[in-house]
């Protein structure tokens, strides 16, 4: 048995962690900058954003590294630099790991690239197969315990990123897709229809992530929880609300307060969902809420 299944299968309920994101722009990321660069500049920015959503309560890290693939970290002119920026991030997320009073585990984010496939698209399936592989490649140099491919819309550059791993490890691998447009991914999927397309590839941790909110998870998550088979593990991380711009400090803030996502939370424990955490605009505050609720 895998790592990760192990520990799903030991903890009734695992807690993730919230928006990386969302903390980096309050530790003065600016729009249009890398993320993935504060890796290797800024890593003490990092260590305490893993460490704050360790000591919320959170059972597993992601690390920053959900556009650092060649094609997105391109648009930065860091292209060359994937294993590097890689390496970085998993290096600082096991040190806090390693030092935390209870089990963590660390998931290696491994996001969209950004690329249309053919025939929709000119990106050839095998060259964005091979992008996700170099990243899996260095993220397992670096550590990582499973592979979170998170945020997907479509099947084919799931299948692409699975099989990319695969080339690289053997450590398990974990995916959500965002079911943002009417209940769909932007490609037009149904939650049922990604669980058997999922569970078609052998993927047997999955489920959805961002989106427009709590309300919209409970309504995917349930869709997926009545037709999973048995032998699936369920992963529900929703946005904090709906972002809002406020003119007066000119920032998106979400309208999901740390009450609210503890309320969705329970509504995820009652589902008997495996491994409940946040996106988009949460905080540790928010992680906090959801690990007193569940505790509870």
């Amino acid at each position: 048995m895998d790592k990760l299944t192990q520990f799903l299968s030991t903890h009734p309920i695992i807690l993730g962690d919230g928006a990386m994101g969302t903390m980096l722009q309050a530790a003065g990321l600016t729009t249009g900058g890398s993320p993935e660069e504060w890796n290797v500049t800024r890593p003490e920015v990092l260590k305490g954003i893993y460490q704050a959503y360790t000591d919320a309560g959170a059972q597993v890290i992601t690390t920053n590294t959900f556009g650092c693939n060649r094609f997105r970290l391109g648009l930065h002119n860091f292209e060359d630099r994937v294993a590097e920026f890689n390496l970085a991030a998993v290096k600082t997320a096991r040190e806090v790991a390693a030092a935390a009073d209870h089990d963590v585990l660390i998931a290696g984010d491994m996001g969209p690239t950004g690329e249309i496939l053919f025939p929709l698209g000119t990106r050839m399936p095998d060259e964005v197969r091979d992008a996700f592989a170099e990243q899996a490649a260095a993220l397992a140099e670096g550590g990582v315990d499973f592979f979170l491919i998170e945020t997907m819309s479509a099947l084919e550059e799931v299948e692409a990123a699975v099989e990319g791993i695969r080339v690289a490890s053997s450590l398990p691998i974990a995916v959500t897709m965002t079911f943002d447009t009417h209940f769909r991914t932007m490609m037009g999927i149904k939650p049922v229809q990604a669980v058997k397309a999922l569970y078609d590839m052998g993927v047997r941790v999955l489920g959805a992530n961002c989106g427009n909110g709590p309300g919209e998870i409970e309504r995917v998550i349930g869709e997926m929880a009545a037709v999973k088979p048995a032998d699936v593990f369920l992963i529900a991380q929703s946005n904090a609300g709906l972002p809002k711009y406020e003119t007066a400090t000119k920032q998106i803030h979400y309208d999901g307060t740390p009450e609210v996502m503890a309320e969705y939370a329970l509504k995820m424990k009652a589902l008997c969902i495996n491994y409940i955490g946040a996106c988009c605009g949460s905080t540790p505050a928010h992680i906090a809420a959801m690990r007193a609720a569940l505790s509870g």
